[in-house]
């Protein structure tokens, strides 16, 4: 039995990842801090990888490391030999230098910042050393190096988060604000759950090369389960994973204006591609127990565009999704990064002639054209994919499998 020790491992694609790697049994063991010592004693597995917050915990346990884990002083990989002993190792270093070849980024007599002093810093800043990168400053909360002396390193040029600051299902939040270091030429995330965190997303709005940590977990996973299996593992897979989890993990989020087919549209694509289906209405409706024309009709379309932004924060932060929204989501520019964060956005753009104001009071009160004239570049603007919406339902729903290579 091989799988993955933490202490919250919902938001975990380690079972999908190993499935590819090799032909063992991975599950997870969510273990509260007060219980580790039990389980490392107990040691009823043949293998497991160690996340967050346990990576220097397990150390003890192991009769033997790895230079490297010895040399990084944080183990992730953790094999159980013939005669019961543990051995450790660190199959990190080798994720995370999958991870920065991935950017492009050469730090190279650059200096360097890594969020947060844990295991996964450790293993960040002895690949820094071993690229040649100039000064490296660990931040922590209490250090000499802290949150609140950021202004010290505005020059750093690399910046790389370790913490699980913005990790779902806490998402939306940032360690830092990328304001603070103008000098900065990439960002790194070793967070893939969303995809894309807040740092993330700021530094795609400032245009620099970033990287969330998927291709780390894949690439490290490759190397755990070789150390499991104990047989050579194509570097090939790394990429083709990284890719094949990347596309079943995205949220599909639908957007275009009422009576377009968001929601036929929806059910018929997670049928098509097995995923749950989930709406932004149907959401809001369950949560206060009332129809949408009457909460806009007795609440004002602000209360009632609230209400869909803490539906779409809800639904958009998960993971695998098909989610039908409100045809006024594009309103409210707050809605762009939580759409971002996990998901491709497809706009279904119906001939306005074919749009319905039945039982939509907003379609009503402002007209369908003026609405759909203010709104069609709002729904460009969020999209990733534009996909016409005037034939059948499931030609549609097919169109889009087509198109996301799903």
């Amino acid at each position: 039995m091989y799988g993955l020790l933490g202490e919250t491992l919902k938001h975990s694609f380690s079972p999908q990842i190993h499935a590819r790697l090799g032909r063992y049994a991975y599950r997870l063991f969510e273990v509260k801090p007060d219980d580790v010592n039990a389980f490392m004693d107990a040691r009823d597995f043949d293998g497991i990888n160690v996340t967050i917050p346990y990576k220097k915990t397990v150390i003890p346990f192991c009769a033997e490391l790895s230079d490297r884990a010895k040399r990084i002083g944080s183990v992730n990989t953790i094999l159980k030999r013939a005669n019961g002993t543990l051995y450790g190792d660190n199959t990190d270093y080798f994720g995370f230098a999958a991870l920065l070849d991935e950017t492009g980024f050469d730090p190279a007599e650059k200096k360097a910042v890594i969020l947060g002093s844990g295991g996964s810093a450790l293993t960040v800043q002895a690949v820094l050393e071993d690229r040649g990168a100039g000064e490296i400053i660990v931040i922590s909360r209490t250090g000499e190096n802290n949150y609140q002396n950021l202004h010290l390193h505005a020059d750093a040029a690399l910046l790389v988060n370790t913490t699980p600051v913005g990790m779902y299902p806490n998402t939306g939040v940032s360690p830092v604000s990328l304001d603070a270091f103008p000098a900065c030429q990439a960002v790194i995330d070793i967070i893939y759950n969303p995809a894309k965190t807040a740092l993330l997303l700021a530094a795609e709005a400032k245009g620099l090369p970033h990287r969330n940590g998927l291709t780390m977990l894949v690439a490290q996973a490759k190397y755990a389960a070789a150390l499991f299996t104990r047989q050579a593992i194509d570097d090939a897979l790394i990429g083709e994973i990284t890719q094949s989890i990347a596309r079943q993990t995205m949220n599909i989020v639908l957007i275009g204006m009422p009576s377009c087919g968001k929601s036929t549209v929806g059910k018929a694509l997670a049928k098509l591609t097995n995923r749950a289906f989930l709406d932004t209405d149907t959401w809001i409706e369950q949560s206060t127990g009332k129809p949408i024309p009457q909460i806009i009709e007795t609440r004002g379309e602000a209360a009632f565009r609230a209400l869909e932004t803490a539906a779409l924060a809800e639904l958009a932060k998960q993971s695998g999704k098909v989610i039908a929204t409100g045809g006024g989501i594009v309103t409210i520019p707050d809605n762009l990064p939580l759409i971002r964060q996990n998901s491709v956005c497809v706009f279904l753009h119906r001939d306005v002639q074919s749009l319905s104001s039945k039982g939509r009071p907003l379609s009503k009160q402002y007209g369908v054209e003026a609405l759909y004239a203010a709104r069609l570049p709002l729904y460009r603007e969020f999209c990733e994919f534009e996909i016409e919406a005037n034939e059948s339902i499931q030609a549609i729903a097919e169109t889009i499998k087509e198109a996301l290579q799903l």
